[in-house]
């Protein structure tokens, strides 16, 4: 199965986590003009200095200006198509239609990609992105594998992406003003404060006298109403691929290092055919929301995740691995652990799913600790494995 793997990446470290799990290409914001304004995200040397190190990897970069952007934006814009142009980036994202007008004026060189902000959802508006220029489209999420086919064979020499994984919006394909009314922030250019995964309560109000608060309850399951649940299709990838779906993209620019190498490191293998059975409690590991197809399978009315926000997962996430060898391993710690724990790796090598018990441990001055409690600290554990720069410990709750 011959796809991309899309990842996203908040900042630098969660590019090289996305990178070195097996991402094909990676999607990362600047500064301004995403829809992820509050991620780390890249200035513009940072930028460069990512486009460089995927290329050097054979990968991609593709660079998010999705925001619905208003008239003092397209100056600003212009020069910053133009600074990706030079910069080599691989495609813009782009939704709206002034934007992308700016883009091809300024950088005519430039990929475009339509992102899923821009709605579309039928043949006729990909023949159209197509006609303008657009050399991919994100669909929409609410579209289905016979309808993704049939505008593959409507349209058939344009790119087309789909969403396999990650958190989904109540709104149709991410529109929403309810941070705009609720919190001041505006969702459509990047400030979204997620007020649908609030615990929603409604205030009685009888004959306009307030008398106290009642807690929304559906079916009697709980209070969160507009909480979407987490999109998984890895067990549809083969349909997708031969729906006319050739990159595969997973949701997160907000999400850990620890969250993307786990869903990343389960993609790679599900497409590379190596993972069998594996992969469905792989994704129970991380944090994530109760799982659901959304709209790919046909019609859906259960993609609501009543029950609570979002479920831990089965995994803590322990450390980063510095670097591995000779029966030991330097490690950043990124949550508690003792001696005597017991701590699973997860790396993209045959390591991957190997546990031991920690030993010993040792502070950077050589002291001995039976308690590693400081945060990105660097201690020296016992590993009997040859562990790499890049690979994370997590452990089993």
């Amino acid at each position: 199965m011959k796809v991309e793997l899309l990842a996203p990446a908040g900042n630098s470290a969660k590019l090289n986590t996305a990178l070195y799990f097996g991402a094909d290409a990676a999607y990362v914001g600047g500064k301004a003009f995403s829809l992820r304004s509050f991620a780390d995200n890249f200035g513009g040397e940072e930028l460069a200095s990512a486009i460089s190190y995927a290329h050097s990897l054979g990968k991609k970069i593709y660079v998010t200006a999705n925001i619905f952007a208003k008239n003092a934006d397209m100056s600003a814009l212009e020069e910053y198509f133009a600074f990706l142009q030079g910069a080599g980036a691989d495609a813009a994202i782009i939704s709206d239609p002034g934007v992308f007008y700016a883009c091809k004026k300024a950088a005519p060189k430039l990929a475009v990609h339509i992102s899923t902000q821009a709605n579309v959802t039928n043949k006729y508006a990909v023949k159209f992105w197509k006609e303008q220029g657009a050399s991919r489209v994100i669909l929409a999420r609410e579209l289905s594998l016979a309808e993704i086919a049939q505008i593959h064979s409507f349209v058939p020499d344009i790119e087309l992406e789909a969403f396999v994984h990650g958190a989904m919006c109540i709104s149709y394909s991410g529109r929403c003003l309810l941070s705009n009314y609720l919190a001041g922030r505006e969702s459509n250019r990047g400030e979204c404060v997620q007020a649908c995964r609030w615990n929603w309560q409604v205030r009685k109000n009888e004959s306009g006298i307030e008398s106290g608060w009642m807690n929304v309850e559906e079916d009697e399951r709980g209070t969160y109403i507009f909480n979407s649940k987490d999109l998984n299709m890895s067990e549809h990838l083969n349909e997708l691929a031969q729906a006319g779906v050739c990159s595969f993209k997973i949701e997160g620019r907000m999400k850990s290092e620890y969250y993307l190498a786990t869903v990343i490191n389960a993609y790679r293998r599900c497409i590379d055919g190596g993972f069998g059975d594996v992969v469905g409690r792989e994704l129970l590991t991380a944090a994530h929301r109760d799982y659901t197809t959304a709209y790919m399978l046909g019609v859906n009315d259960k993609t609501v995740n009543y029950t609570d926000s979002q479920t831990k997962g089965d995994c803590d996430y322990i450390a980063n691995v510095l670097s591995g060898g000779g029966g030991s391993a330097v490690v950043e710690m990124r949550g508690r652990f003792k001696v005597g724990d017991v701590l699973e790796v997860l790396s993209p090598d045959e390591n991957f799913g190997k546990s031991f018990t920690v030993e010993e441990a040792f502070l950077p001055d050589g002291t001995a600790t039976d308690d590693c409690k400081r945060v990105q600290e660097h201690y020296t554990i016992n590993c009997p494995y040859i562990l790499h720069e890049g690979d994370i410990l997590r452990r089993r709750k």
